[in-house]
């Protein structure tokens, strides 16, 4: 697909500054550890992985002479065997970190023969990062790490510290915007855990759960806004990647009752469940949002004027589509765990009751190209004004990521959000939350914005929607809009100094009330782990990168020869590290980690010829495999450990 670089030209002069730098991460310093050395008695320096590293190691008197130095990563296992002299009671070794989170150490060898016990030379601390030669990226990284960071809160509540990231427009934690920014903080956050805790303990005895959490110091009491049905799927979706993110079995399997509970009631429950049509329900909101279709009214039991956020005999009920992905997604998800602790007739049932309610979707909301909106219950119905069958809304961004789709069906729906862009040259980012809006008032919301096309939800433009597409874009042949997708977030970030929720067609920040913020976490969570596994291409196969993908993509943007990549999983030990670089007629990867497998796939470049040479750590493949897609081609690596020096030569 050849991506349009919209109203690029304009774009580009906001961002000044946005030039190139090197990739290259500079050296550690030389640091001198003595044969006496240990973590308790000495600093050591905390290093990255794959940046070479210099140091003295003291050896026994009278041992001048060759030897050989072994190195150990910290779980004993050999990363290196370096030749070295040892000059008057000292040997300088140079090592390229890699291998197991934590200390490593070293074994000065002659003639087989140790000639002291190990020393303590550095601790591997891996932090993630991206750096690029072309400065968008690294910028990227750099900027959604801080606007995430920044919507952390942190509070003590029933005796414990609970710890979550907020909603954008406010500033309470809510279940929807700390699970999507899941995306995000696992790259740096250690407590994944303690709010989805917290969830577990507000849980209703029905099975249903809270919008929110209680936040004592503005008085407020955890609830939910009724006509929402998303948010039992997102809780089952939050445990099983927090579970991802620590590896810890213990803590998952204690949390899987109230996981079921909450796939029970969605998939069950009257108020949310369509029985005859064996879907997910809700009355008619803008795709996931938490307000209804109708004019302002008075709540019944509150007597309040308020957007229509509960339910009456004026709701209009219908099949969403995003409800349903989600629920799909997450018996899946849930089938996943089950199988993990032994329950694997429990797991068999629910991926069973995922396929048959996939079937179902599809039949019902698939028009082809994209996800139907909204689907009433009553066929007879139609919202006065609008193009329901045409409206292309928030979820099937997030449909592309949840394993719905197939490849061609995912293609399609680029396909819609690249011509709605081009059809509409008074929008700056095909990011469209719905698309065409709804007509002035059709929701009413108090004055709040939303009423009007083109404000929030109602046909605003949202980096969370731009950062699925992405993602969804890199692996399905699409990676030139997935490239494009991350530059033009960089333009805008530059341009406005921050992120926000929501922009206007034209580009201009949307600011939704007075607790709205400049750092977005939910959009610059989405965007990032576009960059970090769309086009830095490091994927979690299992937990803890034990098991991991690596594709990386950077050979689809020609503006990037070189790039390094940590992806650390900051509630575990577990790491992915890459170096990669482009010459004229060479891919190098060198890459290592803490796990045991690595599925490598280095895409070619378009021009590379049919016939390419391979070495795997200075051995020539005879017949190294090539899959192609019929758009890209790319040289397979299955190995069983996660260390190696990969060129592809043409």
């Amino acid at each position: 697909m050849v991506v349009r670089h919209w109203m690029w030209v304009v774009l580009a002069l906001w961002c000044a500054g946005c030039g190139s730098t090197t990739a290259t991460p500079s050296s550690n310093e030389t640091s001198v550890v003595t044969k006496t050395a240990t973590p308790a008695a000495v600093t050591l320096p905390r290093l990255q992985p794959l940046q070479p590293w210099q140091g003295d190691i003291v050896v026994s008197a009278g041992d001048d002479g060759p030897v050989d130095i072994i190195v150990y990563d910290a779980q004993q296992r050999e990363i290196a065997r370096i030749p070295a002299t040892v000059v008057d009671g000292v040997a300088r070794v140079e090592v390229l970190p890699q291998g197991a989170v934590g200390v490593a150490t070293a074994v000065v060898v002659r003639d087989q023969r140790p000639l002291q016990a190990a020393v303590s030379l550095y601790q591997l601390d891996p932090q993630s990062t991206v750096q690029t030669d072309d400065r968008v990226y690294t910028t990227i990284f750099t900027k959604t790490v801080q606007f995430i960071s920044q919507s952390m809160r942190t509070y003590p509540l029933n005796g414990v510290m609970v710890r979550g990231y907020r909603s954008p427009d406010n500033p309470l934690l809510w279940l929807r915007d700390h699970v999507y920014q899941g995306r995000g903080f696992r790259y740096f956050e250690a407590d994944v855990t303690s709010l989805l805790e917290a969830f577990r303990d507000a849980q209703r005895a029905d099975g249903s759960l809270p919008d929110w959490i209680d936040m004592p110091e503005l008085g407020v009491k955890s609830g939910r806004k009724e006509v929402e049905s998303d948010l039992e799927f997102l809780y089952v979706q939050g445990i099983y990647e927090a579970w991802q993110m620590t590896g810890d079995h213990t803590w998952m399997q204690a949390m899987l009752p109230s996981a079921r509970r909450a796939m029970t009631y969605t998939t069950s429950d009257p108020l949310r469940w369509n029985a005859e049509l064996g879907l997910v329900r809700r009355p008619y909101t803008i795709d996931m949002w938490d307000f209804e279709y109708g004019d302002t009214t008075t709540n019944p039991e509150t007597g309040q004027a308020a957007p229509r956020h509960w339910i009456d005999d004026k709701s209009v009920w219908g099949i969403f589509h995003g409800d349903n992905t989600g629920v799909i997604y997450a018996l899946r998800l849930l089938a996943t765990m089950e199988d993990a602790v032994g329950n694997t007739a429990a797991a068999e049932t629910y991926r069973e009751q995922a396929d048959a309610m996939h079937t179902r979707l599809l039949k019902l909301s698939w028009n082809g190209n994209f996800f139907t909106h909204f689907v009433p219950e009553d066929p007879t119905w139609r919202a006065e004004g609008v193009e329901m069958d045409a409206q292309l809304s928030i979820s099937n961004a997030y449909a592309l990521n949840r394993g719905i789709l197939r490849k061609q069906e995912t293609q399609f729906v680029l396909n819609s959000y690249y011509a709605r862009g081009q059809a509409r040259p008074d929008v700056v980012l095909p990011w469209f939350s719905i698309d065409p809006p709804f007509p002035a008032y059709a929701y009413g919301m108090a004055g709040r914005k939303g009423e009007l096309p083109g404000e929030y939800v109602n046909g605003g433009i949202m980096p969370l929607v731009g950062g699925e597409l992405a993602r969804a874009a890199f692996g399905n042949d699409y990676e030139p809009f997935g490239f494009d997708t991350l530059r033009h977030y960089a333009v805008l970030i530059e341009r406005f100094g921050g992120s926000y929720l929501w922009y206007y067609p034209n580009g201009q920040p949307g600011i939704s009330g007075p607790d709205t913020v400049p750092y977005d976490g939910w959009g610059a969570s989405a965007m990032l782990a576009a960059l970090m596994e769309g086009a830095a291409g490091v994927y979690d196969v299992a937990y803890g990168y034990e098991v991991a993908q690596v594709i990386p993509r950077w050979v689809f943007d020609p503006a990037v020869r070189s790039a390094y990549v940590v992806a650390r999983s900051a509630a575990a030990q577990g790491y992915v590290a890459y170096q990669w670089q482009r010459r004229d007629r060479q891919v190098l990867v060198r890459l290592t980690g803490s796990g045991s497998q690595v599925k490598l796939q280095i895409p070619l470049p378009p021009d590379a010829p049919a016939t390419v040479q391979v070495t795997l750590d200075g051995e020539r493949l005879a017949t190294p495999p090539i899959l192609d897609t019929g758009r890209t081609r790319a040289v397979i690596i299955d190995a069983s450990r996660l260390s190696h020096l990969v060129v592809v030569d043409w």
